[in-house]
């Protein structure tokens, strides 16, 4: 079984800045990739930040160049390190992980409870 836990949400006020951290856990399987979600306005989850095992990342548009996303050394966590926070960054940010199990071919999703990041203006 696969735990993916999230911490590191809280208020800021506006141009603050929060570190999230996301942690899988469990054994027989590898980390493919990890990436962060947040709601969108329509109400889907939209991808807010990913990394690969490669170390290659993307960003949701409107994130460029405030958040960073990271892989720890042992590639099971990854930070998300938000800087210049707007309002509308306001939500709850869910950390998915995906991973492959030993001896299959198939990666299978696993999602945290989310973390909470108010914004005030």
């Amino acid at each position: 079984q696969v735990q993916v836990v999230e911490s590191g949400g809280g208020l800021v006020h506006t141009g603050g800045s929060l570190t999230l951290s996301c942690t899988a856990s469990g054994s027989g399987f590898t980390i493919s990739a990890m990436a962060w979600y947040r709601p969108a306005p329509g109400g889907e989850r939209e991808l807010v930040a990913a990394i690969t095992d490669t170390n290659n990342p993307k960003y949701l548009d409107s994130v460029k160049g405030r958040f960073t996303i990271s892989r720890g050394i042992l590639g099971n966590t990854v930070l998300l390190q938000m800087n210049d926070l707007k309002p509308e960054d306001t939500a709850v940010y869910f950390c998915r992980s995906r991973v492959l199990f030993d001896g299959t071919d198939m990666d299978v999703d696993y999602w945290g409870q989310g973390t909470q990041v108010t914004v005030s203006s």
